[in-house]
């Protein structure tokens, strides 16, 4: 293995199980002040032949916080919609699980296959986040970047039934609104949920043919622009 290839490996266990130990604390302790929040991060283990374990246990935890009782308990959602903030965590796990699942499953080549449905429920979740007046506190440049004058870019599923797996975006001057649904737009990205979540998320590339068969019918350069600025990643 390169030097690069187990730098790659380490940081992603490292954000994994980072995750779920924080995802868990915030839960466990019921917190609702986003001042409160954990701000330090568990520790990797220095021996590699302890990250399973390492993984495993952090999962068991998260898993453990989102009991019956936690559900509906008031937790801090910062994507500050309607759901109780436990929900929205396990969603967000959900997320983690799935999107990084893709990450390791590629370093090792190997394939990953993620159900239409899942991956519908993300995508979801994802635009949620991004139009949310957290993401505009957290991440202001993309924020900013994303707003605009009434542009609207339509995702939409080909392997999911009615609105599940449809997705309008517009580009407002006080911010980015996402909706189901389908409805006309300048730029339409049509593909299976699966690949429509990868290339949210920027695992695949939007106009490269080899890596997917993803349609993308209209304003190209809008998609393209959507995408470059809505990284989950500090600005």
């Amino acid at each position: 293995m390169s030097g690069e290839l187990g730098e790659a490996h380490t940081d992603l266990v490292e954000h994994v199980g980072q995750t779920q130990n924080w995802v868990a604390e915030i839960i466990e302790r019921r917190i609702t002040d986003p001042t409160q929040l954990p701000t330090e991060m568990a520790v990797l283990p220095t021996d590699p032949r302890e990250w399973q374990a390492w993984l495993s246990d952090s999962a068991q935890r998260v898993a453990s916080a989102c009991s019956d009782d936690a559900l509906d308990a008031p937790v801090f959602n910062p994507a500050g919609d309607e759901r109780p903030g436990t929900r929205f965590w396990m969603s967000s796990m959900l997320n983690e699980a799935v999107v990084h699942g893709f990450d390791a499953a590629a370093a090792a080549d190997r394939p990953a296959d993620i159900d239409a449905d899942v991956a519908a429920a993300l995508i979801s979740n994802h635009l949620a986040m991004l139009t949310s007046p957290t993401w505009g506190m957290q991440r202001p440049k993309s924020a900013h970047a994303i707003r605009g004058t009434g542009q609207t870019l339509q995702w939409l599923a080909t392997d999911t039934t009615d609105d599940a797996g449809a997705w309008f975006v517009e580009r407002r001057p006080d911010g980015a609104t996402w909706q189901p649904g389908t409805q006309q737009a300048d730029v339409t990205v049509t593909d299976p949920a699966r690949s429509l979540l990868l290339t949210l998320t920027r695992r695949l590339p939007l106009t490269d043919r080899e890596a997917t068969n993803i349609n993308v019918d209209g304003d190209t350069d809008l998609a393209q622009h959507w995408l470059d600025n809505t990284a989950h990643v500090s600005d």
